[in-house]
């Protein structure tokens, strides 16, 4: 069964895009990284082409929803 993927959060650095995956990754959270093929092959650092959605399956949007809001207010606790 495919499950639908949604965007938990939208962000414009590629490298923090990878951290976020990896802590997600770390909860069991399958993530996905989408990001405009402009800002890869040209290098584009800003504006809307240089976004990366990140994106979870709709299943476990909640959870990732607030793992990353406890990582943004400096909440989260190891062992979750």
């Amino acid at each position: 069964m495919n499950e639908e993927f949604v965007v938990v959060d939208s962000i414009s650095d590629n490298l923090e895009a990878e951290i976020l995956r990896g802590l997600l990754n770390s909860y069991g959270i399958e993530v996905w990284l989408s990001r405009e093929s402009a800002s890869t092959a040209i290098g584009i650092t800003v504006g809307p082409l240089a976004e990366v959605d990140i994106m979870v399956p709709k299943s476990q949007l909640e959870r990732a929803q607030k793992i990353l809001n406890d990582y943004y207010t400096g909440n989260l606790e190891s062992g979750n």
